[in-house]
């Protein structure tokens, strides 16, 4: 029963450390998606897949956000701008006490043309942020809330 137990125990810590690098390359990801039009893509195929996961589904809504940069055509654009508004706020609505997602809003409405109309929670989204910013454990989403 106690080989059973400590079995059990290395499984969780490995699968714990793999959910962790995993977000951390979605963090990293995330910046880079704006300059590669091939990273975000992959993204959005890697993300789309998973589900389940509130904090998966807000970054998949920013990199369909960001991809909507990428397209020429004006339509097609805010058809998918707005795919991705739709995936952050069901995140938000699934996981409202997320620092992440709401880092993710934050981060979406600062960049997005103010004519999209998308830039009503900036102010509510920062408050969170500074009023939870202790349960952060992630240096680099630290580090990118910080350069926000």
């Amino acid at each position: 029963m106690k080989f059973f137990a400590v079995l059990l125990l290395c499984f969780l810590s490995v699968t714990v450390k793999a959910n962790d690098q995993e977000m951390e390359n979605i963090r990293a990801n995330y910046a880079k998606a704006i300059s590669n039009k091939k990273l975000c893509k992959a993204m959005i195929g890697e993300l789309s897949v998973k589900t389940g996961n509130p904090v998966h589904l807000a970054y998949l809504g920013a990199f369909k956000m960001i991809w909507a940069k990428h397209i020429i055509n004006p339509i097609a654009k805010l058809s998918t701008f707005n795919k991705g508004k739709k995936d952050i706020e069901s995140a938000i609505k699934e996981a409202h006490h997320n620092v992440e997602i709401r880092f993710i809003r934050l981060s979406v409405q600062k960049n997005c043309p103010s004519f999209l109309g998308y830039n009503t929670h900036i102010e509510q989204d920062k408050q969170f942020i500074r009023d939870n910013e202790n349960k952060i454990t992630s240096v680099r989403l630290k580090t990118m809330i910080a350069a926000l």
